[in-house]
């Protein structure tokens, strides 16, 4: 009997701690879905809970720089679902502890504005925020809910790396676009005799490249959990040539590597900031064209994969996270992330999302798949 008193007791705090006025935010890169995420959100907040909402226009600089925070209404997101992108934009700069500032001589210093941001959030009476976004939004989750600032979050990324959740919205449409890339190198390698490199994004993760190239029938695989030995790529397009085939095309993550060798960086990580990954299919170009004959072109798909309308797999999972967002806003569930679990949307505490990253099994199912129709895998 007591157990159930002292229980009661914790499910009527916590009811007493639900949020009436909320602020919603997209950190970090854009994705597919994240109109879908806010429409849905927005929507069930305020017409099924009763709770105010306002969004935090480019990530945090809405709650760093006036005139840039935003009543959210269901009209105010009406239409918006095919949409890419974000109606309230987003920012992978606008770090509250690592917000880039520049002097007069144009250098460039990062100061911590978060007790600046805790008192725009005290200004305008916003009782949690809900953040939408990566590992790097979710660290700033943490770090917001240790200055005492509730928060809900919501996964986002196209490189599907979190491992709290199954999918991330945006992953699909992702790989659709890149899939589609394969396509249509097959064509133009064929037609030429070449050496087709695709380069696609997925950072640390090879997800991106690994499912796209099984879909769009790649002949080389590259990805940054199994670092590549040239010599079986070599021999790989070389058997192709003697079957008959003298095209191939080649999938590169962005964070894919050479055995012994480093990633591509476009530039150096700094605090609250990630390395800028990049030429990956450049550098292993220039190793190929040592061993073949062939002509080798390499195409970069970049931030293709991040545009475009989602697909309706991430269109109905955005949904779907934004209306177990606003429950959980509305129940006083703070410091959880929704997530997607087998067919079910469930939540986590944030904590878990960030314990380690979702990275390709080496010798995992999807490996072996791609090893089975015979794509080349450099290991």
């Amino acid at each position: 009997m007591a157990t159930k008193k002292k229980t009661t007791r914790q499910a009527a705090r916590t009811r007493a701690r639900a949020p009436k006025r909320v602020c919603i935010l997209t950190g970090g890169g854009d994705a597919p879905g994240l109109n879908a995420v806010l429409r849905s959100f927005v929507k069930s907040a305020t017409t099924e809970h009763g709770i105010e909402v306002f969004g935090s226009e480019d990530g945090f600089e809405g709650l760093i720089q006036s005139g840039k925070l935003v009543k959210l209404k269901p009209t105010s997101v009406r239409g918006i679902l095919p949409r890419g992108g974000s109606i309230l934009g987003c920012s992978n700069t606008a770090n509250p502890f690592a917000y880039p500032t520049y002097d007069k001589r144009g250098r460039r210093r990062d100061r911590d504005v978060s007790t600046q941001v805790l008192e725009r959030i005290a200004a305008h009476e916003i009782d949690a925020l809900v953040m939408v976004g990566g590992d790097g939004t979710m660290t700033h989750a943490q770090a917001m809910m240790r200055l005492g600032v509730p928060v809900v979050g919501v996964p986002k990324t196209i490189d599907n790396d979190l491992a709290a959740t199954d999918y991330t919205f945006g992953f699909d449409t992702a790989v659709s676009t890149a899939t589609w890339a394969i396509d249509a190198l097959h064509s133009t390698a064929e037609s030429h005799d070449r050496v087709m490199i695709l380069e696609l994004m997925g950072r640390y993760a090879g997800w991106i490249a690994l499912c796209a190239g099984i879909a769009g029938g790649a002949d080389v695989i590259a990805i940054p959990e199994i670092p590549y030995d040239l010599s079986r790529i070599v021999d790989k397009v070389q058997k192709r040539a003697d079957a008959g085939s003298t095209f191939s095309i080649v999938v590169v993550g962005e964070g894919a590597a050479p055995a012994g060798g480093r990633k591509a960086t476009l530039s150096k990580g700094r605090r609250g900031h990630l390395e800028r990954l990049g030429g990956a299919g450049a550098h292993m170009a220039e190793l190929l064209k040592r061993h073949i004959q062939h002509d080798i072109r390499v195409t970069v798909l970049g931030h293709l994969q991040r545009g475009g309308s989602p697909s309706a797999f991430d269109r109905l999972l955005g949904t779907r996270f934004g209306v177990e967002a606003a429950r959980l806003c509305a129940t006083g569930k703070m410091g959880r992330m929704v997530a997607l679990r087998g067919n079910d949307i469930v939540s986590v505490p944030i904590a878990q999302a960030l314990a380690a990253p979702k990275l390709v099994p080496s010798t995992g199912q999807m490996v072996q798949t791609a090893r089975a129709v015979g794509i080349e895998l450099g290991q």
